[in-house]
């Protein structure tokens, strides 16, 4: 062939498109003259640049790939199409041939190979060109034995599903249906594949089509339609749910579809429904409706014995009256009863509900019903007005939604409590998997150390004795930090851990942690610059130990100087330690003060997590500050200085 093939890619991904232009860009063979996102520009695309091979998605909004490939192949005949999907399905890829495709590739697939496999299908031999970059090995790691087993599992599942379960492109075309499915809808599984789901719908299909549309607008998560089954006898009703599975960043990749057979039960209903009905005109009528005439002017004409029982009037009583009197106060005053006699008498029957007043003068919720009544020469005669009273069914339906309510309220505490269980139990297996981690060096070199000296202690000279001792001197050492840390961490947690609380002269406190630090260091350079004056509210030795424990990891961990500073803000003083190293990588910023959170050998991870809760627990905090390297605490200020009876 020619020159450089030339290539349009065509994916709603624009980050697919990205990746793959690069790839093809970097071989040096296939020349992209194009790019689109959906079925519609990839058909325009075709039409424009004639290209010798396009790339096409599966899955895309407005037009899919299926739908666009016998388009494409109108606009441009001689151009190959490549579909290019995340699906894994062998009829699909049957069904893109059937359309037309010269292949089909899964994205899953390495990007290493992408060219030789565009270009084989123009007959061009693999070769490398100088300079192209190859992109690394072509082949990838195995599958996960596990992983792989539990992917089997889920494919036996879905393909013996009790219900009818597929995948379906943005579009709603049909791309891995199961046995299930293809049973209810009455049609083999490779006559489904690519199969618009819409046109399997009898009654409605617009319904469906509306219904995806307000899932891609994220209007809805999850939607369910009600239909016919086209094509099927005995008529067959089933209820679709239609999801969007959605990438990392929210959006639609593909739909899910679950079908269920609800033919039976809406059966069920109607025959009980007509029965109801039937039962329901027999008794009702007689004790729950007041059904009665009206003469074209309002006034009552007959009365039954449902009206007597339900308004309180006999008909003696009411007989003669303006059916005004069975209206509110302000209804009256309004007019609204005689305006819902113009619109029965315009439209033929007249529907609502309100409130009504009985004849003691207590309320009811009725439901009223006016229909215009005329004779055979179409002469109109009065009103049939029947009365239902709904203040059982509305105080029942008030009641239900407030179940519902307290149903939901009870539904988000038990999901939140299971959260926080799910929670604890992953902090818990943390929690023993680290402590082990950090008990087994230490350990094993107390085992070990003591185990050399009691069988060699003859063969060793005092210079390795003494290292031995060293050695298990350190780790017995480093063991109770671990577990004095524990402990602390332990007490914090369960909200435990007695402080006392009192006014602390902030520069007093930084002398005391500073002379700690250098008995274990005596040639420590630290340097302290605190205002005099500055008093904070919190537990000696509780502040004490974080600071201590903030300069010591200075000492360790960083570059000499060390610098201790001590400033007022508004309400609090913060406490800054930080030394001359290059500070604390980025990578590990962000989790500094979790538990276990460590980035050297030797420390228990507990450190600066103590720091923080001891912290909060005196009602405070501590952070990192990356703009200067600076660990910090901060404390509520005091603005006191502790008189002499406090310090007794």
């Amino acid at each position: 062939m020619p020159g450089t093939p030339t290539i349009v890619i065509v994916d709603d991904a624009a980050e697919v498109r990205a990746l793959v232009r690069t790839r093809l860009r970097l071989s040096r063979r296939i020349e992209v003259v194009g790019e689109g996102a959906d079925g519609a520009e990839a058909v325009a695309l075709a039409a424009e640049h004639r290209p010798d091979l396009l790339l096409l998605d599966v899955s895309m909004p407005g037009i899919d790939g299926l739908e666009a490939l016998p388009r494409v192949l109108e606009a441009s005949p001689e151009t190959r199409v490549v579909m290019y999907s995340g699906f894994t399905e062998e009829m699909l890829a049957r069904r893109s041939r059937d359309l037309g495709a010269a292949a089909f590739l899964e994205k899953s697939t390495s990007l290493d190979s992408l060219v030789d496999d565009l270009l084989a299908l123009l007959d061009v031999a693999p070769q490398r060109v100088a300079g192209a970059d190859d992109g690394g090995p072509a082949s990838q790691a195995a599958v996960d034995p596990v992983l792989q087993e539990h992917l089997e599992r889920f494919q036996e599942v879905f393909k013996d599903a009790a219900i009818g379960m597929a995948t379906m492109t943005l579009t709603g075309r049909l791309v891995r249906p199961n046995r299930n499915l293809a049973r209810l809808l009455g049609r083999p599984i490779g006559e489904l594949v690519g199969t618009a789901y819409a046109d399997l719908v009898y009654d409605e299909p617009q319904r469906l089509a509306e219904a995806v549309d307000s899932i891609l607008r994220a209007e809805n998560d999850v939607v369910r339609v009600e239909h016919a089954v086209a094509g099927v006898s005995p008529r067959r009703r089933v209820q679709a749910t239609v999801s969007a599975v959605q990438d990392a960043r929210g959006r639609p990749l593909y739909l899910f579809l679950q079908v269920q057979d609800v033919t039976r039960q809406r059966t069920a209903e109607e025959a009980l429904r007509r029965t109801e009905s039937r039962f329901g005109l027999l008794v009702e009528a007689v004790q729950d409706y007041a059904i009665f005439m009206l003469d074209p002017d309002g006034r009552i004409a007959s009365w039954n014995a449902g009206a007597q029982r339900s308004k309180g009037y006999t008909a003696q009583e009411i007989i003669g009256q303006h059916f005004r009197v069975f209206y509110p106060p302000d209804k009256q005053a309004e007019g609204h009863p005689e305006h819902e006699l113009e619109l029965a008498l315009r439209d033929g029957r007249y529907e609502e509900e309100g409130w009504r007043i009985r004849k003691d003068g207590t309320q009811f919720w009725a439901n009223v019903t006016i229909t215009a009544v005329r004779d055979r020469r179409d002469r109109h005669v009065g009103f049939a007005k029947v009365t239902r009273d709904n203040t059982e069914r509305r105080h029942l339906l008030e009641e239900q939604r407030r179940s519902a309510e307290a149903l939901a309220a009870a539904n988000l505490k038990l999901r939140s409590a299971n959260e926080r269980l799910a929670l604890v139990a992953e902090e818990q297996a943390n929690f023993l998997a680290v402590t082990a981690h950090e008990l087994r060096a230490p350990v094993g070199v107390l085992a070990m150390s003591a185990e050399t000296l009691v069988r060699h202690w003859k063969d060793l000279t005092d210079e390795e004795r003494v290292e031995f001792f060293e050695a298990m001197t350190d780790s017995s050492g480093q063991l109770r930090r671990l577990l004095a840390d524990l402990l602390t961490a332990s007490r914090l947690q369960a909200r435990a851990l007695d402080l006392h609380l009192e006014v602390i002269s902030v520069e007093a406190a930084l002398g005391s942690a500073v002379a700690l630090a250098r008995r274990s260091d005596p040639a420590a350079a630290i340097h302290v610059a605190a205002s005099t004056g500055l008093f904070v509210t919190a537990d000696a030795g509780r502040l004490s130990q974080t600071v201590g424990n903030l300069v010591s990891n200075a000492l360790k961990h960083g570059i000499a100087p060390v610098h201790l500073r001590a400033d007022a803000r508004e309400d609090t003083v913060e406490i800054a330690v930080l030394d001359a190293g290059p500070g604390v990588p980025t990578h590990m910023q962000e989790r500094l003060f979790d538990r276990f959170a460590t980035g050297s050998a030797g420390g228990t991870g507990l450190g600066l997590f103590i720091v923080r809760e001891l912290c909060r627990a005196q009602g405070g905090d501590a952070f990192h500050r990356p703009e200067d390297g600076a660990f910090v605490i901060s404390l509520p200020r005091a603005t006191n200085a502790p008189s002499d009876l406090d310090r007794t």
